[in-house]
Order: structure tokens, then sequence, then C-alpha cells
């Protein structure tokens, strides 16, 4: 009996000295989350001013920008000398575990800090942001579209570079699913393989183009994996594209038919099969 009790006590010892070894960061300014921990070759490379990019301009490394507040649980750290990189995980992003930060943008924790109640931001809030984002440029894992000028204190360019770069490097802009995540700060999901399932369904399976529209709602998400549309009136759709430069209002029933041209209509998503698109209604009050 002596025994089991004094095992019991090693556990529960082990076990506390466990969770006291965890450590949390909370971000302070916008903190961009990358799949990779080699931040410096994303931001910089061999010559310290090019930018790691595909064949398309895409900095495929971003997975998405964390608001400022986020809590980040740290899994293991790399040390750089005057900072470290951290591998983290937090429940604001559940689309991988090969997530890393730079310890600059955070401020490290021993306890978790109390997690920041998601509010939706009122229909004349968001419509507010969406004005000001048309522009803005398209950032894969972009959701700033004013741009993180940490980024050039902490990956400042080893020489001039252009005003193109200087916008990637800043990550000044937005991705399809991060224009609607910002305008609501992160009250929406923030890929869209989650926002075909966001909110309720709208039933428009065989309908055209203009049927369609009949029934859109403002603020309606017209989605599929990998891209996603939102109805910004009656008339009018906004979305952020790389074909289109970035965020751009466009006509509905045009947006529409040239979307018909290669996608079909289904009211369920996960019933459907081949090129495919759904509208999902979210906004409470729609």
């Amino acid at each position: 009996m002596k025994f089991l009790t004094i095992l019991s006590i090693i556990f529960i010892s082990f076990l506390c000295n466990s969770m006291s070894q965890t450590k949390y960061a909370i971000a302070l300014y916008s903190t961009p989350v990358l799949n990779s921990p080699d931040f410096q070759s994303v931001f910089g490379g061999d010559d310290g001013k090019s930018l790691k990019t595909d064949g398309e301009g895409l900095i495929r490394d971003i997975e998405y920008i964390a608001f400022k507040g986020t809590i980040f649980q740290i899994m293991d750290e790399i040390d750089k000398g005057d900072h470290k990189i951290l591998h983290v995980k937090t429940d604001d992003y559940t689309y991988g575990n090969e997530l890393y930060i730079d310890s600059r943008f955070v401020e490290i924790r021993n306890a978790k800090p109390p997690e920041l109640e998601k509010k939706l931001p009122s229909k004349k809030e968001i419509y507010s942001f969406l004005d000001r984002a048309v522009g803005s440029k398209y950032i894969w894992g972009g959701n700033c579209i004013a741009g993180i000028n940490k980024m050039l204190e902490y990956y400042k360019p080893s020489g001039s570079i252009d005003d193109e770069t200087l916008t990637k490097w800043e990550l000044k802009g937005c991705d399809c699913s991060g224009l609607m995540y910002e305008a609501t700060d992160g009250y929406t999901e923030r890929n869209t393989s989650k926002l075909i399932y966001e909110g309720e369904p709208v039933l428009i399976e065989g309908l055209t183009a203009e049927e369609i529209a009949n029934i859109l709602k403002p603020l309606d998400m017209i989605v599929w994996v990998g891209h996603v549309i939102y109805v910004y009136d009656e008339i009018t759709a906004i979305q952020s594209a790389l074909s289109k430069g970035g965020v751009v209002k466009t006509d509905l029933i045009e947006t529409l038919k040239h979307l018909l041209e290669t996608r079909t209509p289904v009211n369920d998503y996960d019933a459907g099969t081949g090129e495919r698109f759904v509208v999902r209604r979210w906004y409470k009050d729609n």
C-alpha cells in the first residue's frame, strides 16, 4: 500500500512538472505563421534581399497571419541567437501541425492566457473593411491588408528591393479566404476547406446564373475548395484573386456566368463530384 502511495506521488509530481514546463506565447503584433522554420531563407535567401516564391510569385511557406492577441502553445524552440523560432500550435488555426513563428513577435508566458472571445463585427464594419480592401494585392496566406512593418525590422533586406517585392516582404494584402477572415476579425474560418461548411447551405443546384443571383443575399459565400467569392450586394461580387491581381469588385451575374462555364452548382459539397461550388449563408441577420 505504501509502495502504491509513493508511486502515486511520483506520478503526480511528474505530471505537475510536465504541465509547468508547457510554455505559451501571445502575439504582440500581427504575426506571420509559416509552415517552415527557416524564416531567413523565405525572407532574405542567399543574397539577403530575395523572397522564396514559387512559379506564380507566391510565398507558399506562409500559412496565415495571426492577429494581435492570438495564443500559441509552444511545442519546441530553435535558438537563433538573438531570437528563437517557435514550433507552435493554436486553436485559431487547425490546418496542420507544422506551424512556426518568430519569438520577436510574441510574449512568452508560463501560464496559458485567457482566450479572446470571437465576436462577429457589424455588417457596417465588415463593409467598411471590404471597401478599404479593394485594390489590395493578392498575398498567399495573407490577411493583413495594412502589411507588417516589423518584417522590415526583423528581416531587413540587405539592399534595395522593388515595390512589388516590398509589398510581398511586408505581407501587405490578402488571399481569397483571408479577405473575410480579416474583415470579421477571425470570426469566419481561415481556409476554403472549412468555408464550404460555413453557416447554412443555399439551394442552388440546377439553377442558372440569373436564378442563383436572385436568391443570393449580401455576404453569402460562393465557395469551393480552392477559392471563395463573396456577395457584396444584389449586383456585385467581391473577391481576392491572383488572376485579378488582388481584391476587386465584379458584376455578380457575369461572375456567376463565368463560374458556371467550368463548375456545377450543388447544394452539398460532399454529395457532389467533379468541379463544383456551393453557396453558404453565414451572416446571422441574413
